[in-house]
């Protein structure tokens, strides 16, 4: 028995999934005729009240599709230091945009209203690059699965709407936060002017993410998708597997929530780990005592077959997710437990 906790990515089509595939209607989604896409589009634009949704095939192009609906080349953007659109998109914001990222050391991958107001470059001093976006992710992946606090979005808000920016959120891991805190998704797309909400990851679908967004930015979005070469034809297959995730993977979110807090208080009993950060959704982030070697540590948990990651400064990672059940649960405990 494999148990791979390296990421909620590694999840496999359910049968009712891969049915839900194989039934699905398609068409030409160049041409916008897929009804199974197109179906997919309005129901994440109606739940979060959005004017528009498309259908990425990824989540990194989706992001990088919203910084250059929102941006010109020279501009700036701002964003957290451990920010995904940052660290983890191969520069794409330089390179598809040709923006630059002004980062703030946050906590746990969250910035705050008062820390973005610092950071807007003043508009009329033509010597810094002009500050158009902010780009918020939730919940924060290097931050261990942290969720923000909404009441702090609405700030970040006032703010962009006081200062003319724009607002975007990389909601890869966004249906968890939901989930987790019981918050609306309609008051998301009140308070941002466009959302990536990934496919493949908690909710269990092999691929996809969709951008929603106000109409006046999202316009163009199809244009920005065909030249990132996002252009898809009978697509619908994989977005049948969007929609079953939608009506049947989103509640069970909170299992794989539950889990990640087991494990995080397991985890914080043992003599070989150092601290455990704050678990609320399905990431956990720890550390080993010093003098534990980090490879010997992941080399020991692949001899039971366990996978986790090393996000590298000490900072390992375990994410649970569909694939993760009930057996592996009590037999990780198990191994981490009696590890020694």
């Amino acid at each position: 028995m494999m148990i791979d906790l390296r990421s909620d990515t590694f999840t496999k089509p359910t049968p009712e999934m891969l049915e839900a595939i194989l039934k699905a209607e398609t068409g030409d989604d160049v041409y916008k005729e897929d009804p199974t896409v197109n179906e997919l589009e309005r129901r994440f634009a109606e739940l979060f009240g959005m004017d528009q949704a498309l259908y990425f095939p990824t989540g990194s192009m989706s992001n990088q599709a919203a910084i250059k609906l929102h941006t010109n080349p020279g501009e700036q953007l701002i964003c957290d230091v451990w920010a995904h659109v940052y660290n983890y998109e191969g520069g794409g914001a330089s390179f598809n945009s040709g923006v630059s990222c002004k980062l703030i050391n946050g906590t746990r991958g969250m910035i705050t209203a008062q820390q973005v107001e610092a950071s807007i470059n003043p508009p009329d001093f033509y010597h810094s690059p002009l500050t158009s976006l902010v780009c918020l992710e939730n919940t924060t992946n290097k931050g261990g699965g942290a969720c923000y606090d909404f009441n702090e979005i609405k700030k970040i808000k006032k703010v962009c709407d006081d200062h003319k920016l724009g607002l975007h959120l990389d909601g890869a891991r966004l249906m968890n936060a939901l989930v987790a805190k019981n918050e609306d998704p309609k008051d998301y797309g009140a308070n941002f002017d466009t959302i990536s909400i990934c496919l493949s990851k908690g909710l269990g679908a092999p691929m996809g993410t969709i951008l929603v967004g106000k109409s006046s930015l999202m316009y163009n979005a199809i244009r920005i998708r065909k030249i990132l070469g996002g252009a898809m034809r009978q697509v619908g297959f994989m977005a049948a597997a969007g929609l079953y995730a939608l009506d049947h993977h989103v509640d069970r979110l909170a299992i794989d929530h539950q889990r990640a807090s087991e494990i995080a208080s397991i985890l914080e009993k043992q003599r070989y780990i150092s601290k455990v950060e704050a678990t609320e959704t399905n990431i956990v982030i720890f550390y080993l005592q010093e003098g534990i070697s980090e490879e010997k540590f992941i080399n020991d948990l692949s001899k039971h077959n366990v996978m986790i990651s090393s996000m590298g400064q000490g900072k390992l990672r375990i994410v649970t997710h569909y694939d993760y059940t009930a057996a592996m649960h009590d037999k990780f405990l198990e191994i981490v437990t009696t590890y020694n």
